[in-house]
């Protein structure tokens, strides 16, 4: 199921299992492109629109008053069903732990799921996190403090960084972000 909402004038979709939320798709991105992937984590479904369930998910509101500037952190509240390697599943857990307002790096992440010398595998699963805001990868940052890359662009990055308040970051990043 599927759900889209404006958030900071720009549409945001939710996909959800009957497990719970699976998938936040970005503003730069559309279901279109997430269609190769439904596909192989779950073959012959179809999506079906369903605002009303995944609003019963809570993360509907969840975001809602993350952009509202409302000081907003990982619950345990929404459910998930994060469809990923052990790995990956791991380096998403913490970032749910990483607090609202702070930043961590891809070393602070590597060190704390117990592999320090994975940064870049963390890296990788960080750009892979299905669920960004709730998981927030942005919060993830360059050892030198600048910003890195983020699959909803630097521009987003940045502007998730300053509802939080984060400041200290500066611009960096592979250009292919800068969207």
């Amino acid at each position: 199921m599927y759900a889209t909402m404006l958030l900071d004038s720009r549409p945001w979709s939710l996909l959800a299992t009957e497990k719970g939320l699976c998938r936040i798709v970005m503003p730069n991105e559309t279901l279109e492109d997430w269609h190769g992937w439904i596909s192989k984590i779950a073959p012959g479904v179809k999506l079906e629109e369903n605002e009303q369930a995944l609003r019963q998910t809570g993360m509907m509101d969840w975001l809602e008053s993350y952009f509202a500037g409302e000081k907003t952190a990982y619950t345990e509240d929404i459910p998930l069903d994060l469809i990923g390697t052990e790995f990956q599943q791991q380096v998403w857990k913490a970032l749910g732990r990483v607090p609202y307002g702070e930043t961590r790096t891809y070393g602070d992440i590597a060190a704390v799921i117990g592999r320090p010398s994975a940064v870049r595998a963390v890296g990788a699963a960080n750009g892979a996190n299905p669920i960004p805001v709730l998981l927030p990868c942005h919060r993830i940052i360059g050892a030198n403090r600048k910003l890195t890359g983020f699959r909803g662009g630097l521009e987003m990055k940045r502007r998730l960084l300053d509802i939080e308040q984060i400041e200290g970051v500066t611009d960096g990043g592979h250009a292919r972000f800068n969207f």
